[in-house]
């Protein structure tokens, strides 16, 4: 919720620069676009981790639970920009709105540092950590939170920092050449980063997850996401010249 408050509050910001009159919808577009966000988010993670509630000793009630964590950005991202959209597309009928992807411009850095703050509740959780490190840096985990298998090792990956660290710096990044890109790209150069770094990340986390040919399905959905922001920022490119 902390994560979810600053980024209204810099998105607020930053969209009221960028219109001319210095308006500002973002908390009436978050009002529907946060919990569309929340349920698209545990949808997700429900969709892509089903034994923990419909496997063998599974609760399917328990997904229910949200305050439990478990919550995916893809579904996130993806059911709260279309609850955004239709949002913003009622309130341009009734007062003059810019292009929806000015507002999702304004948004990227505000959501990219809500994610960062998001990921400490996996730390909270003692969950989603990585492979055992031995570095000063490392995560030391109880033993009954260790993975079948890595019950000998005490220190850990903490994958939960590098993901918040990565959205910090790519949010930063995106507030200070922001002026370089053009309408759209802001959000589009988000999408195509996150995707990479989320791609590191999940290639050296050791919790439970369903693959395809081998892959954890959130490296494909990665791959695949990351792929068509890649394109779409080429498409930008192509278009502005």
């Amino acid at each position: 919720m902390s994560g979810i408050a600053l980024a209204i509050w810099l998105g607020d910001k930053r969209f009221k620069a960028a219109t001319a009159n210095g308006k500002s919808v973002v908390s009436e577009v978050a009002i529907m676009a946060v919990p569309f966000g929340i349920i698209g988010g545990r949808i997700y993670h429900v969709i892509t981790s089903p034994d923990a509630y419909f496997g063998s000793g599974g609760h399917p009630l328990d997904a229910f639970k949200i305050w439990e964590g478990g919550l995916g950005i893809w579904g996130a991202i993806s059911l709260g920009a279309v609850a955004a959209l239709y949002r913003y597309r009622q309130l341009a009928r009734k007062i003059e709105l810019p292009p929806f992807a000015i507002f999702l411009d304004a948004l990227a850095p505000g959501v990219l540092l809500a994610q960062a703050i998001g990921r400490f509740g996996n730390w909270f959780n003692i969950e989603l950590f990585g492979r055992p490190l031995n570095a000063p840096w490392a995560l030391e985990i109880p033993l009954h939170y260790r993975p079948i298998g890595y019950e000998g090792f005490k220190t850990f990956h903490p994958t939960f920092l590098y993901e918040a660290i990565w959205c910090s710096l790519l949010a930063l990044v995106l507030i200070k050449l922001g002026d370089r890109l053009k309408v759209g790209q802001i959000f589009s150069t988000y999408i195509f980063f996150y995707c990479v770094g989320r791609l590191g990340i999940e290639s050296i986390r050791i919790d439970t997850a369903h693959t395809f040919v081998g892959l954890r399905v959130n490296i494909w959905v990665s791959i695949v996401i990351g792929c068509a922001a890649g394109m779409k920022l080429l498409s930008q490119s192509r278009k502005l010249q």
